[in-house]
């Protein structure tokens, strides 16, 4: 099965090159790469347009900064594969683990994988305690308004098969897509959803990392918007 790896970035000029060499060195066969700039200002464009001549992937770039949700969407509205996952630009995790999220969509046992940082033997980074506590109150709001026992609905690697992620309408542009997709992919009768562990290493504010508590605060308001809005 052909998958697709869609690489969201903003103004991460400093880990992109290496995030796709590791992407590209991870050992799925038939893979696709898409590369989603979303209006960086750091010099992240003209790196990545370096890329693009040496390398098989495909670089779409937004001329305004729209959000991650925003340039999800656009990655998965050019995806070709059977299979799409997303990837985050800033080294958080490891490409490496990209086979074992999608295993058990081969196996023909799941639609839907999350990768949880929270569950497994895998090495993970200490740092903020508050951001743990305020992950776990997420995921444990998601699965009392989606019925789903997930540990870590807000991580980046989710794989679906393409249909599912394809007949969604995505609403939210920035970080608001993690709820917004859980509750939607809830939704959907006879869906199969798992979640395997993955390894972890999260960034400082100082190291770059983008998320706060305005984004905190706005899952909160799309795990009540998209839970009881019509399905999509």
């Amino acid at each position: 099965m052909k998958l697709s790896i869609i690489i969201p970035c903003f103004n991460e000029r400093a880990t992109i090159e290496t995030v796709i060499e590791r992407v590209f060195a991870c050992p799925h066969p038939d893979k696709e790469i898409i590369v989603v700039d979303d209006g960086s200002t750091d010099g992240t464009r003209d790196l990545l347009r370096k890329l693009a001549e040496t390398r098989d992937l495909r670089l779409l770039m937004h001329d305004l900064n729209q959000g991650k949700g925003a340039a999800i969407s656009t990655g998965v509205a050019h995806a070709a594969g059977d299979i799409l996952i997303v990837q985050d630009a800033d080294l958080e995790y490891d490409p490496q683990d990209i086979p074992r999220v999608i295993a058990p969509i081969l196996d023909g046992r799941a639609d839907v994988v999350y990768g949880s940082r929270f569950t497994g033997g895998d090495a993970h980074r200490v740092l903020y305690f508050w951001h743990r506590v305020g992950n776990g109150l997420l995921t444990l709001l998601s699965n009392m308004l989606t019925d789903l026992n997930l540990t870590d609905m807000e991580t980046c690697y989710k794989a679906f098969r393409a249909p599912i992620m394809k007949r969604m309408k995505i609403e939210e542009t920035r970080f608001g897509f993690e709820p917004e997709i859980t509750c939607k992919v809830a939704r959907i009768p006879g869906v199969r959803i798992y979640e395997v562990g993955v390894s972890y290493s999260g960034r400082t504010y100082a190291e770059g990392k983008k998320i706060g508590v305005r984004d905190g605060l706005r899952a909160v308001y799309c795990l009540f918007k998209y839970r009881f809005a019509r399905a999509a």
